[in-house]
């Protein structure tokens, strides 16, 4: 069965957003949680225009190899721009948890409104035999709460933002993790974790 993650980039405290995050506006005053994507000479294999440093494209590499699926809440999809069609992985088709309606219809976006358990779903079958990715705090969190995360990476980017969207919102409970592998990298600390159960 597909494995569901969660991978972002954040600061080391905690934000996967500068302030001020939105329509037209991104990720805010915080572009700079991105900047490992293009500050070395390794091109990535999967994002044509990312050169990251060696040890990040094998880490980044690994991981969007084994997308199949991107699930997303509404804020993150309006924040990103993908109303026009996009999608956050270049082969993997996008899943929006919302419950407004989808601007527009395409072929690589599917809405769900009925809640993460059924988001999961559907990007699971979308995803085939390939892994779901989580992103956006609010999804990351609710779907952990539910019990449907596998592993948690932290692209830890080594700034403190002071603001702006933070990766988790409050759990109803602790959820335990286990190191799998930290890999320090130019500008960032890779930190791959299984959620324990």
């Amino acid at each position: 069965m597909s494995k569901v993650l969660v991978a972002l980039s954040v600061s080391v405290d905690g934000y996967i957003t500068g302030r001020d995050p939105g329509t037209g506006r991104g990720l805010g005053d915080a572009p700079m949680l991105f900047d490992w994507y293009f500050d070395g000479d390794t091109p990535s294999r999967v994002f044509d225009g990312f050169r990251l440093s060696e040890p990040s494209a094998r880490v980044f590499d690994a991981l969007a190899a084994r997308i199949g699926a991107s699930l997303v809440g509404r804020h993150t999809y309006d924040d990103s721009g993908w109303s026009a069609g996009g999608t956050p992985h270049p082969d993997a088709p996008l899943v929006v948890l919302s419950h407004r309606p989808a601007p527009q219809r395409n072929e690589r976006q599917t809405f769900v409104s009925t809640g993460i358990e059924d988001a999961v779903a559907a990007a699971r079958d979308v995803a085939g035999d390939k892994d779901v990715a989580l992103m956006g705090g609010g999804v990351a969190t609710e779907a952990l709460a539910a019990g449907l995360v596998d592993e948690v990476v932290l692209h830890q980017v080594p700034i403190l933002l002071g603001g702006g969207r933070p990766f988790f919102q409050p759990l109803p409970a602790h959820v335990r993790l286990r190191l799998v592998e930290a890999v320090a990298a130019p500008g960032v600390t890779h930190l791959h974790y299984e959620v324990a159960r």
